[in-house]
């Protein structure tokens, strides 16, 4: 059976809010699942994980789809300490006559 820890959406209509489970890659996206593992508000920018449950699904061979792996990336960078890197302004190019 191949696992995918993915977002499934619940919430209301133009509200969403989503929980991080791990489910089976056949099933739908709001469909059975095997474990919750976080949640996901996008309003509020807020994330919960389990994170010793999510690494166990990973070190069992699960996939984290890609907005989930970029949502997994920021809550370890908040957990480790880490800031966000700030992007740096570009420069500007001069025009040749």
């Amino acid at each position: 059976m191949a696992v995918k820890i993915r977002l499934a959406r619940m919430g209301s209509k133009k509200r969403p809010y989503y929980r991080i489970v791990a489910a089976d890659a056949r099933s739908p996206r709001d469909g059975r699942f095997l474990e919750r593992l976080g949640t996901y508000d996008p309003h509020a920018e807020s994330v919960t994980l389990n994170v010793p449950r999510v690494e166990y699904w990973e070190s069992q061979g699960a996939f984290a789809t890609d907005t989930v792996e970029r949502l997994l990336r920021r809550a370890r960078n908040i957990a480790a300490g880490k800031a966000p890197r700030a992007a740096k302004p570009k420069t500007k190019k001069t025009e040749k006559k």
